[in-house]
This record gives structure tokens, sequence and C-alpha cells, in this order.
């Protein structure tokens, strides 16, 4: 028995990274899932891959995420869970980072969390499951990524009111706050093909050993487990709640 058996799913930004690992845990753990993302190839080779179903959405567009929910209800009659982990991330100063820039970054963090549970939501079945990908920098600050952190701040106040507004249909909805993890987002070898995951794994580990605990970075798979966790019955009786998954970082800086 996996602890999704029956549920359907949908996991955006599921092409790859966080995403890609969510897609598979769920689906090894029983669940119907459908791929939402922009990258289709990608996105279409993976549904193929793990048994799934994939669909083109680009979460900042409205009727795109009304075309993804009817398919599926269309392929498997209902939706259950929702994990709204697309995002993208720029670097700049916050006096430097022109409007669009900024506006960019509040489309698809902000908005497209905004718009999954708007739209997922009404037609999910009770007891369901949101999970919304905050990040570390929604409980502190980190210089040169002010847009990605204002909206994984934002994205903590709507995991809070969704939780308050849809808990009497007993949906629960929290926030997972990754630190560093090993995707292209922070790690933009990965999207070189002549690269060597495990070398530039290795180099990361490296850079993050002296600020994180844990000495290393994170890995999607470790956060995919904490999805999993607030997507089956574990955790039953959470909602409204962050969960920082960062090796520490947020604990502090230790000087021994």
């Amino acid at each position: 028995m996996g602890k999704l058996d029956g549920r359907v799913v949908i996991v955006t930004g599921a092409a790859r990274g966080q995403g890609e690992q969510e897609a598979r845990l769920f689906r090894a753990e029983g669940a119907e899932v459908v791929l939402a993302d922009v990258l289709d190839d990608q996105g279409e080779a993976l549904a193929k891959e793990i048994g799934a179903r994939y669909v083109h959405l680009d979460v900042g567009e409205e009727e795109q995420w009304r075309s993804a929910v009817a398919t599926a209800r269309e392929a498997y009659g209902r939706v259950d869970g929702l994990v709204n982990n697309a995002g993208i991330l720029r670097f700049n100063s916050l006096v430097d980072t022109p409007l669009d820039e900024f506006m960019q970054v509040v489309r698809v963090n902000q908005v497209g969390c905004f718009l999954g549970i708007r739209t997922v939501a009404p037609v999910m079945e009770d007891g369901g499951t949101i999970v919304n990908t905050a990040s570390y920098t929604a409980l502190a600050g980190m210089a040169a990524v002010g847009a990605y952190a204002a909206t994984k701040h934002a994205i903590l106040g709507l995991t809070r009111v969704a939780a308050l507004e849809l808990a009497r249909r007993g949906i629960r909805v929290n926030a997972v706050c990754p630190g560093a993890v090993d995707t292209a987002m922070s790690n933009p070898a990965r999207l070189d093909p002549d690269a060597d995951p495990r070398e530039t794994a290795e180099a990361l580990d490296e850079l993050y050993r002296g600020l994180v605990p844990l000495g290393r970075i994170g890995r999607p798979e470790e956060v995919a487990r904490l999805a999993l966790f607030l997507t089956c019955d574990d955790s039953s009786y959470v909602t409204g709640q962050p969960f920082v998954i960062d090796g520490g970082w947020l604990a502090g800086v230790s000087i021994v």
C-alpha cells in the first residue's frame, strides 16, 4: 500500500528539480500525478516514464490553470492534492531591480500560487491537501534576492489564509521552506549537458559547508519527502504551517 493510493495530485514545475522528484515519489506512493510545466519536452518524457499525465501550464495564466484542472478531472475524475512548486529566481539588489523583473518574479511565484489555490480548491475533494513551495527566504532576509524573498513571504501569507478558509472542508494547506537545494535554480551547471552532476554537487557542498550546520547543500529528493509527508495522512492534524528544510541554516551561525 502506498501512502497516496487513490489520490490525484497536480504538481507544478514538475519537469525537473524539486517538482520532478515530487512527481516521481508521489507516483511511487500510488498517486495519479498530473505534471504541469512549460518545459513540454522534459515534462512529457517524464510523464511517459513514470506513467503520469502531462499538461502545459504557465502558472501566471488563469485560463491555463482552468485547462489543467479540467484535464486532471477528465483523466481521473477528481483532484485530491496540489503542489504549487513552480518558481523562478532572479539575482539583483533591490535598488537595481527593474520593475519588469520584479513583476516577472511576482507573476510566477506569487500569482501562480494564488491562481493554483483559487482554481483548484473549489473543485478539490474534501479532505484534500495543498502544499505551497515557499523558501528559507520567506522567514529570513537574503541580499540580492529581494523580489524572490518578497514573493516567498507572500506565499506564507496565502498559505495561512487558505488554511483558515478551507479548514471547514478538511482541506489542509501547508508550505515547505527549502534552503539551498541542488537544482537548476541554485546550480545552473545542471543545465549543461556536459557537466558532471556529481562534481557540481560536490562543489556546492564545499560552498555551503561553512554556511549550513549539516555541511552540504540540500537534495531535491529530501524536499520531495517533506512534500509527501504534508500530502499524505501522516500529517492529518497539520495545517497553516511553514516547514523549514535547510540543513539548520536558519538556526543561526556557529562560531566554534
